[in-house]
């Protein structure tokens, strides 16, 4: 097994805080693997939430900020579970095919639990949640939230 702070995720985001996530590799393998291998590369650093519904959810990782975009590797054989779509779970964004999220994610504001076993959970908010509250809403933001840097582990 990894050790624990390689199963962290920090989001630092443009308003000055971080988000802490803690990664769900019991859950989602393959997503944990590819959330870690993208933040390792830099590809979420400056890429910003482009689709914040107030009560719903914030949704980033898109690096064209549009929601069509996605990362250059191929798209990810879905993950789904039993775990609740409930205030600061992390999930991954994908079209109507279930086989295809890449790269965006969303973290829930409130009770989504409509998207259980249809969404794939990767992660958990431990600390900074404030912080995803205080994104600008839109789809898009009129000036979007950003992500100045993604960091695996301490």
């Amino acid at each position: 097994m990894a050790d624990d702070t390689d199963n962290t995720l920090t989001l630092t985001l443009d308003s000055g805080g971080d988000v802490v996530i803690k990664l769900r590799p019991d859950l989602a393998p393959g997503h944990v693997e590819r959330i870690t291998e993208l933040a390792r590369e830099g590809f979420y650093d400056g890429v910003v939430f482009h689709r914040v519904i107030p009560g719903f959810m914030a949704q980033g990782g898109d690096p064209t900020g549009t929601g069509m975009g996605g990362s250059k590797k191929p798209d990810i054989k879905a993950e789904f579970s039993k775990e609740p779509h409930v205030r600061g779970v992390c999930s991954m964004a994908r079209s109507s095919n279930p086989n295809s999220a890449n790269s965006q994610f969303f973290i829930c504001f409130d009770d989504a639990r409509f998207l259980d076993n249809q969404y794939t959970v990767w992660g958990e908010v431990t600390s900074g949640m404030e912080h995803v509250d205080a994104l600008p809403k839109g789809e898009p933001p009129r000036t979007p939230g950003k992500i100045v840097k993604a960091t695996v582990g301490a």
